[in-house]
């Protein structure tokens, strides 16, 4: 989320994966963490880590953005994911930055595709498609010549197949720096004004559509990261469906189905990357009871804060694969409420949405309709399977890191 920072992959482990061994010992050297979370998921520092939650970015963020241009239509909130400027008569920019992630795990090649759909899942869902990057490498003395040029040559061609061109940036080795956030890329997309989505559109009786499934990122860190913890519950072709959910951490390709049935009162009104907190944004219960006792947790969706409308979701109907749930029950976590980079989250106009989801079927994206926006409020109603309805309305963090921790800990394989 713009200005929010993502944080998600600063402290992975190195672990089997795509890097030929010896590069990635060396890569595991230079990305060791010097003390792991602990198991509230918190920093040496005691912060938390992962995403600023929507507290602490009203408080340390939002009130200091510099100067107030008229020009800024959308700029950095809680539950947007990219900017909007005006630039001209009718015509706008969609901007929106994130954090460059090297896996040593992954190796250079997978994560520069990874890199790069983290930036262009968040600036399609603007429904302005992006054409201009700029790239800042800021990279630990020592890696090596071979991989940079190995990551930038991949993330290179990722951009061409995204039609994005790269137009400026920064590279250069620091003392610091270190694996796996080695710096921070900006996307731009230039489109007409009218045709731009975001939480503002979205009305009362949109229904809402979930792509894919629950915890896509988290199954496929799971499974390239700790392979050995999930062979109890999945067999190898299981294991190897669950690793290549990696090809599945973009929704570049959601948005462009659904934006072909048309936007805001003609076919889609808004469309929400789920990563860090998943599918639901807040919870109920403290987080040690989450990790420990496996409560269920309750979170409402970031996008009916931001949009200010209640959304009642029938949690039966959307969808969760069993590689995810596997995984998500070898690390202790609600598979509802994880990291889901890969997930989107859409809402559409009632008479639109049956066109929605064949146009996401005809893509190849499996999609279900979860449930509906039911009026003002900014909340989640949740109906369980039981019938029971519950309202969904305190922040917490991400369970997925405080779980991550415990695995690095424990030495999981």
């Amino acid at each position: 989320m713009i200005a929010e920072g993502r944080a998600a992959h600063n402290r992975h482990r190195p672990g089997p994966g795509l890097c030929p061994r010896p590069e990635a010992a060396r890569l595991a050297r230079m990305s060791k963490p010097a003390a792991p979370p602990d198991s509230h998921g918190a920093s040496a520092s005691g912060s938390a880590l992962g995403k600023l939650g929507p507290e602490a970015f009203q408080r340390l963020i939002a009130p200091y953005l510099g100067a107030t241009r008229p020009e800024v239509l959308v700029g950095p909130r809680v539950g947007h994911d990219s900017a909007i400027v005006k630039v001209g008569a009718g015509r706008v920019i969609a901007v929106t930055t994130d954090p460059l992630s090297l896996l040593p795990a992954l190796g250079p090649e997978a994560s520069a595709r990874l890199a790069c759909h983290l930036l262009a899942s968040d600036a399609w869902t603007t429904g302005i498609p992006p054409c201009f990057a700029t790239v800042s490498y800021h990279l630990p003395p020592g890696l090596t010549d071979q991989v940079l040029g190995r990551f930038v040559k991949a993330m290179h061609e990722e951009w061409s197949r995204l039609g994005v061109a790269v137009v400026a940036g920064h590279t250069g080795r620091y003392e610091g720096c270190d694996l796996t956030i080695v710096g921070a890329g900006t996307l731009i997309g230039i489109g007409d004004e009218g045709r731009y989505l975001g939480p503002g559109f979205v009305q009362s009786g949109d229904r809402v559509i979930v792509t894919k499934g629950c915890a896509i990122e988290t199954t496929a860190v799971a499974a390239h990261l700790f392979p050995n913890r999930l062979q109890p519950v999945l067999d190898e072709p299981g294991l190897a469906r669950a690793r290549a959910f990696l090809e599945q951490v973009s929704v570049v390709e959601d948005c462009k189905a659904l934006i072909q049935v048309g936007v805001r009162e003609r076919g889609v009104t808004c469309l929400h990357d789920a990563t860090e907190g998943g599918v639901r944004e807040y919870q109920e219960a403290p987080l040690a009871e989450r990790v420990d006792d496996h409560v269920v947790e309750r979170r409402i969706d970031e996008l009916a804060r931001a949009a200010e409308k209640d959304l009642r979701i029938e949690r039966a109907k959307i969808p969760l694969a069993p590689e995810a749930r596997a995984a998500c029950e070898a690390f202790g976590i609600d598979p509802y409420w994880s990291l889901s980079e890969g997930t989107l989250i859409a809402t559409v106009r009632p008479d639109r949405a049956a066109e929605a989801l064949a146009s996401l079927s005809g893509s190849g994206i499996e999609a279900a309709l979860v449930g509906e926006v039911v009026g003002a409020g900014g909340m989640l109603w949740l109906t369980e399977e039981d019938g029971s309805v519950r309202k969904l309305t305190e922040p917490e963090p991400d369970p997925y890191w405080a779980a991550y921790g415990r695995a690095v800990r424990e030495g999981w394989t």
